[in-house]
């Protein structure tokens, strides 16, 4: 597989529909005169215009003829049934976690509903208006590994995070990363820090709910379709007892890792995996997780994430 073709076959993966599209077209060569000429023959009537707006992301194809001639486009670019249709679905954004939590960004009815899954306090919302946060951040997550650690007194210590994103404009040139911490912590105890390929800009703070969110600023603006790897820690230890830690998504993408590591002192009696569909929906069955005993870690591999809310538990016995 050569390499435009590998780029391809990962955006189809991850999204977003207009990246995909613009993608598949630059493989196979097409000009949209005549993609709307391939249309025509089939009796799908698409302006250049719309195909233009469509792989811009200026507009989504969202009526039954701009539909149906999606499902042709996959025919005609050669793509898998269904893979512009998904993506079309999973809309585009990001989500948000919990125990510690860190938000993508994201839009649309759906993000209001995985928000009030992990920010019933509404402080994220409002921290997030304080940097001047767009509606949408213009990032895609690729792929994301977070490494949690819990200390001697089954306190939540701190997370690392190494995170891959595409842009999908032009001219991202930041993340915001929110950490919310265990009951009983103090937010202004917890440090950040822009571990890998980006700095920390502007931090802010909400006692009463425990959020901490984050500026991490990179070393140029990306462009559209382009992807960054950059990593970034929160050191805390300020909480409770700690019992779990979770992630909302509001978006179908790529491979999110989860690792939980305890302290040789301090060993849960067992662990499970944890997932919650949305807000008002009771959570999924639980998964027994096998800790690893040498190294005291846990950990779960979600190859594509589906909205929802996904995690790991623990019980102290």
């Amino acid at each position: 597989m050569g390499h435009a073709e590998a780029d391809l076959a990962q955006v189809l993966d991850t999204g977003p529909f207009h990246l995909a599209l613009r993608a598949a077209l630059a493989v196979r060569g097409l000009p949209l005169q005549r993609v709307q000429h391939h249309l025509a023959h089939r009796g799908i009537k698409v302006g250049v215009t719309s195909l233009s707006y469509w792989q811009q992301g200026a507009r989504r194809p969202q009526r039954p003829e701009s539909l149906r001639a999606v499902r042709a486009l996959e025919e005609l670019l050669d793509l898998p049934g269904e893979s512009l249709v998904r993506l079309l679905k999973a809309g585009n954004g990001g989500g948000l976690s919990s125990g510690s939590r860190d938000a993508d960004r994201a839009q649309g009815r759906s993000y209001r509903s995985y928000r009030a899954l992990v920010d019933p306090s509404g402080a994220v919302g409002r921290l997030l208006a304080d940097l001047e946060s767009p509606t949408d951040g213009g990032l895609q997550t690729v792929g994301h590994h977070e490494r949690v650690r819990i200390g001697a007194g089954r306190q939540l210590l701190g997370r690392h995070s190494q995170h891959v994103v595409r842009a999908h404009r032009d001219g991202v040139d930041r993340y915001l990363a929110v950490h919310h911490g265990d009951a009983d912590g103090d937010p202004a105890g917890v440090e950040v820090s822009g571990l890998e390929n980006c700095r920390t800009g502007r931090v802010r703070r909400d006692r009463a709910s425990g959020v901490v969110i984050a500026e991490l600023l990179f070393d140029a603006g990306l462009r559209a379709g382009e992807t960054y790897v950059f990593g970034y820690g929160f050191e805390d230890g300020s909480g409770g007892t700690s019992t779990e830690y979770v992630r909302g998504f509001d978006y179908a993408g790529g491979q999110y890792v989860l690792q939980v590591r305890f302290d040789v002192g301090a060993l849960p009696v067992r662990c499970h995996r944890l997932s919650q569909a949305t807000t008002g929906m009771p959570r999924g069955a639980r998964t027994d997780l096998t800790p690893s005993g040498l190294h005291r870690t846990v950990h779960l591999v979600e190859q594509g994430v589906r909205p929802g809310m996904l995690g790991i538990a623990w019980d102290w016995g």
